[in-house]
């Protein structure tokens, strides 16, 4: 009577012991889960911060300003959620809450009209990237459903315009450095692709067609400077073969 009794007993702890591994199991994957899900926020925050800090220094709109902002609090309310006990997060709520109210009462959809580019190749590179990263979250979050239709398409395509005015702009910078090198060609190059790049647009604005029709005249300058170039060098290779040739063909002088 006793052996089975024991055989139970040990039965028993062996499935309490499958129930409790499992059990432990599937808290650790939980867990594990959480941390993901925190650090993907966390990265989701820390690129949205990075956009808007650079954003201070491009001509964008209140209404961008605010679609980023609000990214940001839609990660910190994800982490609350998902581990309410991250260190700050309902105060980080709060100060993102306070943001998104300021920006919502100055949440105007007009564009800033000044535009300067940067000083060095190094911080346009940096300009264009932020651009298109902004271009990507404002895509990212349209698609989420946090952006309406109307604030999508207005933003995307004054970002559009953006970019293509600092690729404009910086192609006519070099060009203007190659001309005052006297590289000639290398500036018949970048005036080429600054208007192929606003040949792309199908709505060009006021700012396209004014330097569609400046890009142009330069081009017919330096072409024919290359066309005058280009005959004088033949001019000049063709004395030199005659002066070649008089001096081949001349009576020896008798010594």
């Amino acid at each position: 009577m006793v052996f089975p009794i024991i055989i139970v007993l040990i039965v028993s702890l062996i499935v309490m012991a499958i129930i409790v591994n499992a059990v432990q199991q599937h808290r650790n994957k939980v867990e594990a889960e959480k941390r993901v899900e925190v650090a993907k926020q966390k990265n989701v925050i820390d690129e949205t911060e990075e956009i808007l800090l650079a954003a201070e220094h491009i001509p964008v709109s209140q209404q961008l300003k605010f679609i980023l902002q609000q990214r940001i609090l839609n990660a910190l309310k994800i982490i609350g959620q998902v581990n309410p006990g991250v260190m700050d997060i309902r105060s980080r709520i709060a100060n993102s809450t306070g943001k998104l109210k300021t920006l919502a009462e100055n949440k105007e959809s007009t564009f800033p009209d000044t535009f300067t580019l940067p000083s060095n190749d190094k911080q346009v590179v940096q300009y264009i990237k932020c651009v298109k990263k902004m271009r990507g979250l404002v895509r990212s979050e349209y698609t989420k459903g946090r952006v309406d239709s109307s604030a999508f398409m207005h933003e995307d395509k004054y970002l559009e315009r953006l970019q293509l005015r600092a690729n404009v702009e910086t192609l006519m910078r070099r060009a203007d450095t190659s001309m005052q090198a006297q590289q000639l060609g290398s500036a018949r190059q970048c005036i080429e692709k600054a208007i192929t790049a606003l040949d792309s647009q199908s709505q060009p604005d006021d700012y396209i067609i004014q330097r569609k029709l400046e890009l142009e005249g330069q081009l017919k300058k330096i072409q024919d400077n290359l066309r005058s170039a280009n005959t004088e060098d033949v001019l000049k290779r063709k004395e030199s073969e005659r002066n070649e040739l008089d001096e081949l063909f001349s009576e020896k002088k008798k010594w």
